[in-house]
């Protein structure tokens, strides 16, 4: 790929951007293509972040046909998947940011589209990547888990002319809410660390927060057991009507000899073992570059080996999180048997 990895953009918005911040500094990369449903975002990202000869299209079809890429980049809402397919289609790996989707019939339809053309894959569940997670892994390969708590714990979505709120993040229909679109990295987190879920229990809480937003009608709050397939048990929380502060991201680990505490958006580790002094392991701040350096260097040699989320992964915890829905919804637990 003489010149570096011609890379193009489904999705110009808030995450997208955090990507082409990360990748315009890679010198393997080069960003040439960007996609959004509103023709202006892509437009002002070809200027901030595309090569010379970048382009600017309203139509993933199109871009997928007009241009000569090696790589793409799916950041799109929930609700909004399915252009994967374009890049399946062209037998063009892809980077897709999680939750991978909300519906899953589709995402089963992309993974066995993916499978069967050996297509390499990533998603953005960036902290597989951390130096201290890579610890804690090897750790419990020996000293098996045995409790699992953790979460993502914020305030009422308030809109504020400094941070206005996503339309669709509020929408349960299309966000599929906060356990669903936030909570995944930590539901993510518990599966690379403590192994498959194969039942789920969600109870949820609703009416508390009111008048926070237009649209609003997520969870306030909603608490999700796990029960993961080598005997652990797990509860994970979401929250967005904690206002009075405390709260934050978290993942407690607890072992017969080994505590590990992940604490913040960086995770933060506190490793706690018995007899031992305890260890600390301050987390990355560049974690997207990690993540995208990884999937360009696996595009360039043709290697996935250095990718730690495939597609069929990100399906597996998109599996658990929807299943916690499911179980809000009916009331009943939900047993998870991946295919």
């Amino acid at each position: 790929m003489a010149g570096g990895v011609r890379v193009g953009f489904v999705g110009c918005g808030g995450m997208g951007t955090a990507h082409m911040k990360s990748l315009v500094k890679n010198p393997k990369a080069v960003l040439t293509a960007f996609c959004d449903v509103n023709l202006e975002k892509a437009e002002a990202a070809a200027k901030n972040y595309g090569s010379e000869d970048a382009q600017a299209f309203d139509s993933a079809e199109e871009m997928f046909k007009s241009t000569k890429l090696d790589a793409a980049y799916f950041c799109l809402p929930p609700f909004a998947h399915g252009a994967e397919m374009e890049a399946v289609k062209h037998g063009i790996p892809f980077f897709v940011e999680k939750p991978i989707n909300l519906y899953l019939d589709q995402a089963r339809r992309i993974a066995r589209a993916v499978e069967r053309k050996k297509l390499l894959t990533s998603v953005g569940y960036m902290n597989r990547y951390r130096r201290g997670v890579q610890m804690v892994r090897e750790i419990l390969k020996e000293d098996p888990p045995i409790l699992v708590l953790g979460g993502w714990i914020g305030k009422s979505p308030s809109p504020t002319p400094s941070a206005p709120i996503v339309f669709w993040w509020v929408r349960k229909e299309k966000s599929g809410g906060q356990f669903h679109e936030q909570v995944t990295h930590t539901v993510d987190l518990a599966r690379f660390l403590c192994g498959e879920v194969v039942e789920v229990q969600a109870f949820y809480a609703k009416g508390f927060n009111r008048d926070v937003t237009p649209g609003y009608n997520i969870e306030d709050a909603a608490v999700v057991n796990l029960k993961f397939a080598g005997g652990a048990i797990g509860n994970l929380w979401a929250s967005c009507s904690s206002n009075g502060g405390g709260g934050g991201v978290s993942l407690k680990v607890y072992c017969l000899k080994t505590t590990a505490l992940f604490t913040g958006w960086k995770h933060d580790l506190r490793i706690l073992r018995e007899g031992q002094e305890p260890t600390e392991v301050p987390g990355e701040d560049d974690i997207f570059a990690v993540e995208d350096e990884a999937f360009i260097d696996a595009v360039l040699n043709d290697d996935p080996s250095r990718i730690l989320c495939p597609y069929s992964e990100g399906l597996k915890t998109l599996e658990v999180t929807l299943a916690a829905n499911r179980s809000m919804e009916t009331g009943r637990p939900v047993k998870i048997r991946h295919r």
